[in-house]
């Protein structure tokens, strides 16, 4: 088994404690709102959404894929860090065997904040990632990440 890792990095001008807020405590019920056509709904199946929590991602209509299911692995409130990974679904095929994601919102210098992400896919066997897959999903984790972050822009009184 090999790991892939991918990192990547997103600007805000949201500060790290709201943008922590919504794009992650509370991404349940905003992604859904803010992105209806990437994610349909999320269903905690078991735990208090703490370390451990499983939690079953429906994807919308336009997706490629129909669901996955991620175990949360670690929530840092203090230091605006989480980390999960993808254990089930259509996105880890027989080629994948977890996905597993680690976030990190640090402040920037003009009050807003850096998103730092890292992927890292852990394959089965001999099997390598396609670039353009990896490159697909970034993009629309990014998409997600502006949409969470223009909700904010024009409701600037929510998640303070």
């Amino acid at each position: 088994m090999g790991v892939f890792t991918y990192e990547s990095e997103n600007t805000s001008v949201i500060p790290p404690a709201r943008l922590f807020k919504a794009f992650v405590l509370d991404a349940d019920n905003l992604i859904p709102k803010v992105a209806p056509q990437s994610i349909k709904s999320t269903e905690t199946l078991e735990g208090d959404g703490g370390p451990g929590t499983i939690k079953k991602i429906t994807f919308g209509e336009g997706s490629q894929f129909k669901y996955v299911k991620h175990r949360i692995d670690e929530v840092d409130q203090a230091n605006f860090s989480y980390g999960y990974s993808v254990i089930e679904g259509d996105v880890v095929s027989g080629i994948i065997e977890k996905i597993s994601y680690e976030i990190k919102i640090v402040a920037s210098p003009d009050g807003g904040s850096l998103l730092k992400s890292t992927s890292k896919y852990h394959i089965k066997g001999n099997h390598e990632i396609k670039e353009e897959e990896v490159k697909a999903g970034k993009e629309k984790a990014a998409g997600l990440f502006k949409a969470v972050e223009a909700y904010l822009l024009a409701h600037p009184d929510a998640y303070n």
